[in-house]
Protein backbone atom coordinates (compact mmCIF):
# COMPACT_ATOMS: atom_id res chain seq x y z
CA UNK A 1 0.00 0.00 0.00
CA UNK A 2 1.19 3.47 -0.87
CA UNK A 3 1.15 6.30 1.67
CA UNK A 4 -1.46 8.71 0.33
CA UNK A 5 -1.92 11.08 3.24
CA UNK A 6 0.00 12.76 6.03
CA UNK A 7 -0.55 14.73 9.17
CA UNK A 8 0.77 18.30 9.28
CA UNK A 9 2.39 18.96 12.64
CA UNK A 10 3.30 22.52 13.51
CA UNK A 11 1.64 22.72 16.93
CA UNK A 12 3.53 19.95 18.65
CA UNK A 13 5.06 19.20 22.01
CA UNK A 14 7.58 16.45 21.33
CA UNK A 15 9.27 17.01 17.94
CA UNK A 16 11.21 20.08 16.80
CA UNK A 17 9.96 22.71 14.38
CA UNK A 18 11.46 22.84 10.91
CA UNK A 19 11.12 26.65 10.97
CA UNK A 20 9.61 26.69 7.49
CA UNK A 21 7.98 29.63 5.77
CA UNK A 22 5.70 29.82 2.74
CA UNK A 23 8.38 28.79 0.24
CA UNK A 24 9.48 25.72 2.21
CA UNK A 25 5.91 24.55 2.84
CA UNK A 26 5.06 24.93 -0.85
CA UNK A 27 8.08 22.79 -1.76
CA UNK A 28 7.02 20.13 0.73
CA UNK A 29 3.48 19.97 -0.62
CA UNK A 30 5.03 19.50 -4.07
CA UNK A 31 7.08 16.61 -2.69
CA UNK A 32 3.95 15.04 -1.17
CA UNK A 33 2.13 15.35 -4.48
CA UNK A 34 5.06 13.80 -6.36
CA UNK A 35 4.54 10.47 -4.54
CA UNK A 36 0.76 10.43 -4.89
CA UNK A 37 -0.44 11.98 -1.65
CA UNK A 38 -3.98 13.31 -1.86
CA UNK A 39 -4.81 14.03 1.80
CA UNK A 40 -3.33 16.29 4.48
CA UNK A 41 -4.54 16.45 8.08
CA UNK A 42 -3.80 19.30 10.46
CA UNK A 43 -3.04 17.32 13.60
CA UNK A 44 -4.31 20.07 15.87
CA UNK A 45 -5.21 23.71 15.27
CA UNK A 46 -4.07 24.61 18.75
CA UNK A 47 -2.50 23.09 21.82
CA UNK A 48 -2.47 24.75 25.23
CA UNK A 49 -1.31 28.36 24.56
CA UNK A 50 -0.32 27.95 20.90
CA UNK A 51 -2.44 28.05 17.76
CA UNK A 52 -2.10 27.94 13.99
CA UNK A 53 -3.85 31.31 13.61
CA UNK A 54 -4.83 34.17 15.90
CA UNK A 55 -8.15 32.97 17.25
CA UNK A 56 -10.41 35.41 19.08
CA UNK A 57 -12.08 32.47 20.87
CA UNK A 58 -8.83 31.03 22.20
CA UNK A 59 -7.54 34.49 23.12
CA UNK A 60 -10.62 34.99 25.27
CA UNK A 61 -9.82 31.77 27.14
CA UNK A 62 -6.47 33.00 28.40
CA UNK A 63 -3.02 34.14 27.38
CA UNK A 64 -2.19 32.76 23.94
CA UNK A 65 1.09 33.20 22.16
CA UNK A 66 0.74 35.20 18.93
CA UNK A 67 0.54 33.27 15.66
CA UNK A 68 2.73 35.26 13.30
CA UNK A 69 1.50 33.32 10.25
CA UNK A 70 -1.92 31.92 9.42
CA UNK A 71 -0.91 28.30 8.89
CA UNK A 72 -4.46 27.11 8.27
CA UNK A 73 -4.78 29.48 5.32
CA UNK A 74 -1.30 28.49 4.09
CA UNK A 75 -2.10 24.77 4.27
CA UNK A 76 -5.51 25.21 2.60
CA UNK A 77 -4.01 27.16 -0.27
CA UNK A 78 -1.29 24.59 -0.86
CA UNK A 79 -3.76 21.72 -0.57
CA UNK A 80 -5.98 23.39 -3.13
CA UNK A 81 -3.04 24.04 -5.45
CA UNK A 82 -1.98 20.39 -5.24
CA UNK A 83 -5.46 18.88 -5.50
CA UNK A 84 -5.47 17.51 -1.94
CA UNK A 85 -8.18 17.11 0.66
CA UNK A 86 -7.52 19.07 3.86
CA UNK A 87 -8.80 17.80 7.22
CA UNK A 88 -8.99 20.36 10.02
CA UNK A 89 -7.79 19.23 13.45
CA UNK A 90 -9.56 20.60 16.53
CA UNK A 91 -8.13 22.35 19.61
CA UNK A 92 -6.58 20.35 22.45
CA UNK A 93 -6.34 22.21 25.74
CA UNK A 94 -3.99 19.54 27.05
CA UNK A 95 -5.71 19.95 30.42
CA UNK A 96 -9.52 20.08 30.67
CA UNK A 97 -10.50 16.79 29.07
CA UNK A 98 -7.61 14.95 30.70
CA UNK A 99 -8.73 16.12 34.15
CA UNK A 100 -12.39 15.24 33.79
CA UNK A 101 -13.65 18.62 32.55
CA UNK A 102 -15.07 17.41 29.24
CA UNK A 103 -17.79 20.08 29.22
CA UNK A 104 -15.15 22.79 29.33
CA UNK A 105 -13.20 21.19 26.48
CA UNK A 106 -16.37 20.83 24.46
CA UNK A 107 -17.47 24.41 25.04
CA UNK A 108 -14.13 25.81 23.87
CA UNK A 109 -14.12 23.60 20.78
CA UNK A 110 -17.68 24.44 19.87
CA UNK A 111 -16.96 28.16 19.80
CA UNK A 112 -13.54 27.68 18.27
CA UNK A 113 -14.80 25.51 15.39
CA UNK A 114 -17.62 27.98 14.74
CA UNK A 115 -14.92 30.61 14.27
CA UNK A 116 -13.00 28.20 12.04
CA UNK A 117 -16.08 27.54 9.90
CA UNK A 118 -16.58 31.28 9.42
CA UNK A 119 -12.97 31.75 8.35
CA UNK A 120 -12.14 28.64 6.35
CA UNK A 121 -14.99 26.19 5.70
CA UNK A 122 -15.89 27.71 2.33
CA UNK A 123 -12.45 26.88 0.93
CA UNK A 124 -12.85 24.08 -1.63
CA UNK A 125 -9.93 22.09 -0.16
CA UNK A 126 -11.64 21.90 3.27
CA UNK A 127 -12.86 18.31 2.98
CA UNK A 128 -12.87 16.90 6.50
CA UNK A 129 -12.63 17.29 10.27
CA UNK A 130 -10.13 15.60 12.56
CA UNK A 131 -10.88 15.16 16.27
CA UNK A 132 -7.44 15.69 17.75
CA UNK A 133 -8.08 14.24 21.22
CA UNK A 134 -6.17 10.93 21.09
CA UNK A 135 -7.54 8.01 23.09
CA UNK A 136 -6.56 4.36 23.62
CA UNK A 137 -9.53 2.84 25.47
CA UNK A 138 -13.17 3.29 26.40
CA UNK A 139 -13.97 6.17 28.74
CA UNK A 140 -17.59 7.18 29.08
CA UNK A 141 -16.84 10.85 29.70
CA UNK A 142 -14.54 11.10 26.69
CA UNK A 143 -17.11 9.27 24.56
CA UNK A 144 -19.58 12.02 25.43
CA UNK A 145 -17.04 14.61 24.30
CA UNK A 146 -16.52 12.78 21.01
CA UNK A 147 -20.24 12.30 20.38
CA UNK A 148 -21.24 15.89 21.03
CA UNK A 149 -18.25 17.37 19.23
CA UNK A 150 -18.79 15.16 16.18
CA UNK A 151 -22.42 16.24 15.92
CA UNK A 152 -21.38 19.88 16.22
CA UNK A 153 -18.71 19.55 13.52
CA UNK A 154 -21.14 17.84 11.17
CA UNK A 155 -23.62 20.69 11.60
CA UNK A 156 -20.94 23.26 10.76
CA UNK A 157 -19.86 21.47 7.58
CA UNK A 158 -21.02 18.01 6.58
CA UNK A 159 -17.74 16.38 5.58
CA UNK A 160 -16.05 13.18 6.85
CA UNK A 161 -14.84 13.09 10.46
CA UNK A 162 -11.57 11.29 11.21
CA UNK A 163 -10.03 10.01 14.43
CA UNK A 164 -6.57 8.47 14.96
CA UNK A 165 -6.42 6.60 18.28
CA UNK A 166 -3.44 4.72 19.66
CA UNK A 167 -2.96 1.22 21.03
CA UNK A 168 -1.71 0.80 24.57
CA UNK A 169 1.09 -1.40 23.27
CA UNK A 170 4.28 -2.84 24.71
CA UNK A 171 6.61 -0.48 22.84
CA UNK A 172 5.34 2.48 24.82
CA UNK A 173 3.60 1.28 27.98
CA UNK A 174 4.71 -0.92 30.88
CA UNK A 175 1.06 -1.83 31.57
CA UNK A 176 0.35 -2.75 27.97
CA UNK A 177 -3.02 -4.04 26.83
CA UNK A 178 -3.50 -7.50 25.28
CA UNK A 179 -5.09 -7.93 21.84
CA UNK A 180 -8.19 -9.38 23.51
CA UNK A 181 -8.50 -6.44 25.89
CA UNK A 182 -7.96 -4.03 23.02
CA UNK A 183 -10.76 -5.64 21.02
CA UNK A 184 -13.14 -5.48 23.97
CA UNK A 185 -12.38 -1.80 24.65
CA UNK A 186 -12.70 -0.73 21.03
CA UNK A 187 -15.88 -2.68 20.41
CA UNK A 188 -17.41 -0.38 23.04
CA UNK A 189 -15.79 2.78 21.63
CA UNK A 190 -16.83 2.19 18.03
CA UNK A 191 -20.34 1.13 19.03
CA UNK A 192 -20.73 4.58 20.62
CA UNK A 193 -19.22 6.40 17.64
CA UNK A 194 -21.01 4.54 14.85
CA UNK A 195 -22.73 7.09 12.62
CA UNK A 196 -20.74 9.96 14.15
CA UNK A 197 -17.12 9.28 13.22
CA UNK A 198 -16.62 8.24 9.59
CA UNK A 199 -12.99 7.09 9.57
CA UNK A 200 -10.71 5.49 12.15
CA UNK A 201 -6.95 5.40 11.49
CA UNK A 202 -5.21 3.59 14.34
CA UNK A 203 -1.59 4.52 15.01
CA UNK A 204 0.60 1.48 14.33
CA UNK A 205 3.80 2.21 16.25
CA UNK A 206 3.08 1.27 19.85
CA UNK A 207 2.91 -2.50 19.37
CA UNK A 208 5.74 -4.94 18.65
CA UNK A 209 6.23 -5.80 14.99
CA UNK A 210 5.25 -9.42 15.53
CA UNK A 211 1.94 -8.35 17.09
CA UNK A 212 1.05 -5.76 14.46
CA UNK A 213 -0.84 -8.06 12.02
CA UNK A 214 -3.17 -9.22 14.80
CA UNK A 215 -3.94 -5.66 15.92
CA UNK A 216 -4.50 -4.52 12.33
CA UNK A 217 -6.92 -7.39 11.77
CA UNK A 218 -8.82 -6.53 14.96
CA UNK A 219 -9.04 -2.84 14.03
CA UNK A 220 -10.27 -3.61 10.52
CA UNK A 221 -12.86 -6.10 11.77
CA UNK A 222 -14.24 -3.72 14.38
CA UNK A 223 -14.43 -0.79 11.97
CA UNK A 224 -16.32 -2.86 9.42
CA UNK A 225 -18.73 -4.12 12.08
CA UNK A 226 -19.65 -0.54 12.93
CA UNK A 227 -19.70 0.82 9.36
CA UNK A 228 -16.65 3.01 9.87
CA UNK A 229 -13.96 3.32 7.21
CA UNK A 230 -10.63 1.75 8.19
CA UNK A 231 -7.36 3.56 7.51
CA UNK A 232 -3.95 2.94 9.06
CA UNK A 233 -1.71 5.66 10.50
CA UNK A 234 1.69 4.20 9.63
CA UNK A 235 4.21 6.03 11.77
CA UNK A 236 7.36 7.06 9.91
CA UNK A 237 9.36 7.68 13.06
CA UNK A 238 11.11 5.00 15.09
CA UNK A 239 9.83 3.86 18.47
CA UNK A 240 11.76 1.73 20.91
CA UNK A 241 15.10 3.48 20.46
CA UNK A 242 17.07 5.40 23.10
CA UNK A 243 16.57 8.66 21.16
CA UNK A 244 13.08 10.02 20.44
CA UNK A 245 12.07 10.59 17.65
CA UNK A 246 14.08 9.82 14.53
CA UNK A 247 13.07 8.71 11.01
CA UNK A 248 12.18 5.04 10.77
CA UNK A 249 14.37 2.36 9.23
CA UNK A 250 13.13 1.67 5.69
CA UNK A 251 12.95 -2.06 6.40
CA UNK A 252 10.59 -1.39 9.30
CA UNK A 253 8.41 0.95 7.25
CA UNK A 254 8.21 -1.59 4.41
CA UNK A 255 7.11 -4.26 6.90
CA UNK A 256 4.35 -2.03 8.26
CA UNK A 257 3.12 -1.13 4.77
CA UNK A 258 2.99 -4.81 3.83
CA UNK A 259 1.08 -5.58 7.05
CA UNK A 260 -1.45 -2.82 6.32
CA UNK A 261 -1.94 -4.18 2.80
CA UNK A 262 -2.53 -7.72 4.09
CA UNK A 263 -5.03 -6.43 6.64
CA UNK A 264 -7.01 -4.80 3.83
CA UNK A 265 -7.20 -1.26 5.18
CA UNK A 266 -8.67 1.28 2.80
CA UNK A 267 -5.93 3.92 2.99
CA UNK A 268 -2.54 4.55 4.58
CA UNK A 269 -1.68 7.90 6.11
CA UNK A 270 1.39 8.77 8.17
CA UNK A 271 2.65 10.76 11.09
CA UNK A 272 4.36 12.36 9.53
CA UNK A 273 5.90 13.15 6.19
CA UNK A 274 7.54 16.54 6.68
CA UNK A 275 9.79 15.63 9.60
CA UNK A 276 10.49 11.96 9.04
CA UNK A 277 10.17 11.18 5.33
CA UNK A 278 10.49 14.37 3.31
CA UNK A 279 13.39 15.17 0.97
CA UNK A 280 13.24 18.61 2.60
CA UNK A 281 13.49 17.34 6.17
CA UNK A 282 16.09 18.61 8.61
CA UNK A 283 17.05 14.95 9.11
CA UNK A 284 19.37 13.48 6.43
CA UNK A 285 18.01 10.01 7.17
CA UNK A 286 14.51 11.23 6.26
CA UNK A 287 15.79 12.23 2.84
CA UNK A 288 17.29 8.78 2.46
CA UNK A 289 13.99 7.23 3.53
CA UNK A 290 12.23 9.23 0.82
CA UNK A 291 14.70 7.88 -1.74
CA UNK A 292 14.19 4.26 -0.61
CA UNK A 293 10.42 4.72 -0.66
CA UNK A 294 10.53 6.19 -4.17
CA UNK A 295 12.69 3.30 -5.40
CA UNK A 296 10.11 0.88 -4.03
CA UNK A 297 7.19 2.92 -5.31
CA UNK A 298 8.41 3.44 -8.87
CA UNK A 299 10.90 0.66 -9.53
CA UNK A 300 9.69 -2.50 -7.78
CA UNK A 301 7.86 -5.05 -9.99
CA UNK A 302 4.81 -4.90 -7.71
CA UNK A 303 4.31 -1.23 -8.60
CA UNK A 304 5.13 -1.28 -12.31
CA UNK A 305 2.35 0.48 -14.17
CA UNK A 306 0.57 1.63 -10.98
CA UNK A 307 2.60 4.62 -9.82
Amino acid sequence: MNITGTFLDEITHDIPSANWGEREWAADFDAMKSIGMDTVILIRAGYRDRATFNSRVLAAEGAMRPAYADLVRLFLENAGRCGMDFYFGTYDSGVHWREGRQERELDINRRFTEEVAERYAAHPAFRGWYISHEINAFDDRVMTLYERLARHLRALKSVPILMSPYVRGRKQFADAITPGQHEKEWAQVLARLEGLVDIVAFQDGQVEFGELPEYLAINKRLAEAHHIRSWSNVETFERGMPIDFLPINWQNLRYKLDAAAKAGVEKVITFEFSHFMSPNSVYPSARNLFNRYCEWLYESPAHQGTA
